[in-house]
């Protein structure tokens, strides 16, 4: 080896990824009890990875079908896949569809159509962007990245356990016009909080009052409530209020596809011209960065979401992991009730999707992480989707033990 100063030598060791690290250490944990409530991602009921069986019956489809090759897609990717992923979160009846004024360029999952988008704005419509406090961890990352500046907006309150609205709403109001804000339709991570119906009018309101822009990241469309059109609903309203907006879609947690990165960034615009602009520009960033997106898991989606007959089988899947969700949350709810565990807890059965906000601090986590090997993130999130009726009660009475405990 050469005794010259490495060209690399300044070059720091980064942190390891809190969430991800979180799942190294429980792999290497060798507790039988142990449990993993830290990683969003969707187990059954015998805590294993589901693979949905339309998926597989789709996969079974591609792997069968001659006429299907290797070669590009085109930069913005599987047409048939980016068209029926706009009208899945839009509708198909909404005047953005009706009218042609929306485009999808397909990315590399949800991270990656909110990079694209973030990269987008960054070129061409430059501001302050809002995230909520708390948010998905890689938000601010990924807009800082692309070189953005990030504030944030009250969005949980702790006394409350619930939402923060009179604070969001003071925040929006006094962003500078036309801010970025970053909107979580629905299953809010970390929180599982969302607005209401008339809270969402009112965060609309707001956020026209101050020609901010709405910047959807849409991860669990269907996964949260069950119900693919009652998950869409904000961003629905949105456009029927007039506003032009970008939506990030993620296929990880409904369909699955976690390690195919499959996803799209839907783009609502005021005319099909300004749509066809977009599009452009958009698939100028996306050849810089990933040149083509992969086929395989947008084929997947693209059968699913095309076909009548897989489309309802789908639904009733995506039922299926939801209810074992909200289940789980009714079932964890009666047993800290049960044990009398201090403090209320209505908030785990108020909150929806795959994330519960349980209110505990750092020093209760790392109890519960060292003394009961069940691995949570720092702030106390938790993943509905790691309890089953197997572990549901060491986890809560680890849970009582901790809350009467450590302060």
């Amino acid at each position: 080896m050469s005794s010259e100063v490495s060209v690399f030598q300044n070059v720091p060791l980064a942190p390891p990824d809190a969430i991800l690290n979180l799942n190294t250490l429980y792999k290497a944990d060798t507790f039988p009890k142990k449990i993993n409530v830290g990683v969003g991602a969707y187990r059954d009921e015998n805590g294993k990875p589901w693979v949905l069986p339309v998926v597989k019956k789709a996969e079974r489809a591609i792997v069968e079908d001659a006429s299907l090759d290797h070669e590009y897609l085109p930069i913005d990717g599987l047409r048939t896949f980016t068209d029926a992923s706009a009208k899945l979160i839009l509708g198909k009846t909404s005047p953005a569809v009706t009218e042609n004024r929306f485009a999808g360029i397909q990315t590399i999952s949800g991270s990656g159509a909110v990079r694209l988008g973030a990269d987008f704005l960054n070129r061409f419509r430059k501001a302050p962007v809002y995230v909520s406090n708390p948010t998905w961890g890689n938000h601010h990352d990924i807009f800082k990245d692309a070189g953005l500046e990030v504030r944030t907006y009250p969005y949980w309150d702790a006394e409350k356990r619930g939402l923060a609205l009179q604070g969001w709403l003071d925040t929006i109001k006094a962003a500078p016009k036309g801010s970025i804000f970053v909107l979580h339709p629905c299953a809010h991570n970390p929180t599982g909080v969302d607005p209401s119906t008339e809270q969402w009018k009112q965060i609309a309101e707001a956020i026209k009052a101050g020609s901010h822009f709405p910047f959807f990241d849409c991860a669990y469309q269907g996964f949260a409530s069950g119900d693919l059109d009652r998950d869409a609903a904000a961003v629905r309203f949105f456009v029927d209020q007039g506003f032009e907006l970008l939506c990030a879609q993620s296929y990880s947690k409904n369909i699955g596809l976690y390690g195919e990165r499959t996803g799209c960034l839907t783009i609502v615009t005021k005319s099909t011209e300004l749509a066809t602009n977009v599009r452009s520009q958009m698939c100028k960033l996306a050849r810089a960065s990933i040149s083509n997106p992969p086929a395989f898991g947008a084929r997947i989606v693209s059968m699913i979401l095309n076909d009548e007959a897989r489309f309802q089988e789908w639904t009733v899947q995506l039922k299926v992991m939801a209810n074992r969700i909200i289940s789980m949350r009714t079932a964890l709810f009666d047993i800290l009730t049960e044990l009398k565990t201090p403090g209320t807890w209505n908030h785990i059965t108020d909150q929806i999707g795959m994330f519960c906000f349980t209110g505990l601090n750092v020093n209760q986590v790392k109890v519960l992480r060292s003394e009961y090997h069940i691995y949570l993130t720092d702030n106390g999130r938790i993943s509905m989707a790691g309890l089953n009726q197997s572990n549901i009660r060491y986890f809560a009475e680890a849970v009582d033990h901790v809350v009467r405990n450590v302060v």
